[in-house]
């Protein structure tokens, strides 16, 4: 026998609206008309005459329960599955290590030597580097020449042999006229050759060619300087001698220049080389 289906009206939990169903939708989900919130439908009311407004219940989704999740952690303790043998064994051998780890705990923990602190500036100074040694080069007689015509000169510091001792030029300048060529930079000078031009200005020098030969009449005087233990020596040459000097242009005070020369002491002292010679003004003596 069919029986007709009892409506019945419900409020919405929500906003209140009010809705209608039969009770065949009884734990059916609804949306609202108003707000349009899911709403579960009651349960129709036993009596089809009552005139209750029933409320229906808000409908809650409810989230799938998550599968297990491996255990990630590798320090949780694991299920060990064996007999109780291995368990002993397995105690035995710790006991084992541990025994050798404190008997031998010398040998295996050595501390490190503790690093010195050395206190340093901000920003580290470069190390200065050392000045090379100045050698001069051997001295033979095949470079004493008294006839210059045809020699080139050596692209390198002044340097040859001085009554009979091997020299090199350490500093050259232009003073008073003359032309200085000496081992050491400060001074006295102990060791070397002086070419005096009577005078000449530097400006006088810049760009000239002299060249001397062994017959001409006298010329520049030439000064050697040389020491023998704690006796310092000198002798000059204003004849006999050969010589070959070329000037450059004077610039910032610095007159550039080539030379060789050679004497005819017996000796045979000479030099031969590129300079660039310090023309400044010496300052006035106090």
């Amino acid at each position: 026998m069919f029986l007709p289906m009892s409506e019945f009206k419900y409020a919405c939990p929500v906003c209140g609206q009010h809705m209608q169903s039969d009770s065949s939708q009884t734990g059916a989900v609804v949306d609202c008309p108003t707000c349009f919130q899911k709403i579960v439908v009651p349960q129709a009311p036993a009596d089809p005459t009552q005139k209750l407004i029933l409320t229906g219940s808000k409908f809650v989704e409810r989230s799938a329960p998550k599968p297990p999740t491996a255990n990630l952690n590798p320090y949780a303790p694991t299920q060990v599955k064996g007999s109780s043998g291995v368990l002993v064994v397995v105690g035995i051998l710790i006991c084992m290590g541990a025994t050798a780890a404190f008997v031998y705990r010398g040998t295996i923990f050595k501390s490190a030597a503790p690093v010195p602190v050395v206190a340093t500036n901000s920003v580290a100074a470069a190390p200065t580097p050392s000045k090379p040694e100045v050698v001069a080069p051997p001295a033979n007689d095949t470079n004493w020449l008294l006839n210059l015509a045809g020699t080139s000169f050596p692209e390198a510091m002044p340097s040859g042999r001085i009554h009979g001792q091997d020299f090199i030029s350490e500093r050259a300048n232009l003073a008073n006229g003359s032309l200085i060529l000496r081992a050491g930079t400060h001074g006295p000078m102990t060791f070397g050759c002086s070419i005096n031009f009577n005078g000449g200005l530097p400006a006088a020098l810049s760009g000239k060619i002299i060249n001397v030969t062994t017959n001409v009449n006298p010329a520049a005087r030439v000064l050697l300087h040389w020491q023998s233990g704690a006796e310092s020596s000198k002798e000059s040459f204003t004849t006999g001698y050969a010589l070959r000097l070329e000037f450059g242009t004077l610039t910032n005070n610095h007159l550039p220049g080539k030379i060789y020369l050679c004497l005819p002491d017996e000796a045979k002292s000479y030099l031969a080389g590129t300079f660039v010679a310090d023309a400044r003004k010496p300052k006035p003596k106090k």
